[in-house]
């Protein structure tokens, strides 16, 4: 995967041409998208003519920064002028939005080029992207499994040269546990430091909106641009902290108990380089993580099912089965069983508060087994079997919870070469500082990541 970090110096100064970088996207998409279905849209005449643009402003002196001239693509939950926003369901038929959500609005005004719209898991209601009017979307790294969801189209046109990075949503891990699954950065910024205006809400007090790249340095260029405040330039060798004076706390405890034999491996291989290269890392846990798959359904279930309440009663065979079952389970949590929520969701929070109190930042894995297989209901992992919804969310619906910002940064991979994933957690509204903490683990993380 090349970055953008990679290209953007030489459209700068023209050794490249962001006409040439659309087009060579473009090729991928015809060459490859038959068989992965990472894209529902795409705006080939569109992104091809504001290239053409952006390297006529960028010859006239006008340069915008980093991003300008980069094709990105855009989770088709999330308004894109003129175009459908489909999230993936027939019930979205015939809809076009009126504008941009304000996401792209910031993109387009750094100079990104929107070169089309990515598949996804119905409503983004689920961990897979099986669930799909378009079709499953199928791993890059192999065509029988799970890209993960529910930006699962994003993180395949990311690892596929389809775009340079991609902008998707997560409500319980939906860019983090793709981005594990194919091998990207993939990164859940704190609560609300993203708008998620003009986008289809899961569940409002979960939903976040963040970018999935093929770097740190990427990720880190998409976040602040999503917010408005793009860079002047990308993130440098300088911009890294010195290894020896950081701290990660590594929760053990329920997120380490149940992990794929090969995911283990690599995750603690990462922890044995990050403490060899001089960083400290310390033992936490967070006492009630247990509790965090009831605590989320019963916000999730029911704050999803009031954003649909009026299309289940009056179309609900527009809705693929699975996702149909989930919103209509959410009609049947009681009011008290959600303000009970609401206060186990405070302990939670004030739970990863202290378990940061002394750390820089959390490590866990991003997923606890690989890509599962498409269609597979249940996986081995470590020496028993479990449900594939109910693992794929274990590492990263907490996080959704409490808010934090979490960062998922590949690791390894399986013998079969099926990518790993470590997730880094941040303190609340530390969201820059997360992502220099894991900018500078990067490399030790990763050693086959792109160079700053």
């Amino acid at each position: 995967m090349q970055t953008i970090t990679e290209l953007a110096p030489l459209i700068a100064c023209s050794r490249a041409s962001a006409a040439s970088l659309v087009e060579r996207c473009l090729a991928q998409i015809a060459a490859r998208d038959g068989e992965l279905r990472a894209f529902i849209t795409v705006l080939a005449e569109e992104a091809s003519r504001n290239a053409r643009q952006a390297d006529e402003e960028i010859r006239g002196g006008r340069y915008r920064g980093p991003l300008h001239g980069i094709p990105i693509s855009i989770k088709d939950l999330i308004d894109v002028r003129g175009v459908p926003t489909t999230a993936a369901s027939r019930l979205r038929a015939g809809h076009v939005a009126p504008g941009d959500a304000p996401v792209v609005a910031h993109l387009r005004e750094a100079g990104a080029i929107i070169i089309g719209k990515c598949n996804l898991h119905e409503f983004a209601y689920g961990t897979t992207s099986e669930d799909s009017a378009f079709g499953a979307v199928r791993n890059p790294h192999d065509l029988s499994r799970s890209a993960g969801g529910s930006s699962g189209g994003s993180a395949a046109a990311v690892v596929a040269g389809m775009s340079l990075g991609s902008v998707g949503t997560d409500t319980g891990g939906s860019i983090r546990i793709p981005s594990a699954a194919c091998g990207t950065v993939g990164l859940k910024p704190g609560y609300g430091e993203v708008s998620c205006d003009g986008v289809v809400a899961l569940s409002r007090s979960l939903d976040h909106v963040g970018p999935l790249a093929a770097s740190v340095a990427d990720a880190w260029l998409l976040y602040d641009a999503l917010r408005g405040v793009p860079r002047a330039k990308a993130p440098a060798v300088e911009d890294r902290a010195p290894l020896g004076g950081l701290r990660l706390g590594v929760l053990r405890p329920y997120f380490l108990e149940l992990l794929d034999h090969e995911v283990r491996e690599q995750f603690e291989g990462a922890l044995d380089r990050l403490q060899q290269a001089g960083v400290r890392v310390l033992a936490t846990s967070v006492a009630h993580a247990a509790l965090v798959p009831h605590v989320y359904l019963l916000v999730q279930l029911p704050e999803s099912s009031a954003y649909h309440a009026a299309t289940v009663e009056a179309r609900p065979q527009g809705y693929s089965p699975a996702v149909r079952l989930r919103l209509e389970m959410g009609r049947y949590v009681l009011a008290e069983d959600y303000v009970r929520a609401a206060r186990g969701r405070d302990v939670l929070r004030r739970e990863v508060d202290e378990a940061l109190a002394e750390c820089d930042a959390l490590v866990l894995p991003t997923l606890p087994i690989p890509a599962p297989p498409l269609g597979a209901s249940s996986v081995p992992v470590g020496n028993t079997r479990g449900p594939v919804r109910g693992l794929m969310l274990r590492e990263t619906q907490l996080f959704n919870l409490t808010g934090h910002p979490a960062v998922s940064i590949p690791c390894g991979a399986t013998r079969a070469g099926l990518p790993c994933g470590l997730q880094m957690v941040g303190h609340r509204s530390g969201t820059h500082e997360l992502l220099r903490v894991a900018f500078s683990c990067e490399p030790t993380v990763n050693p086959q990541a792109p160079r700053a």
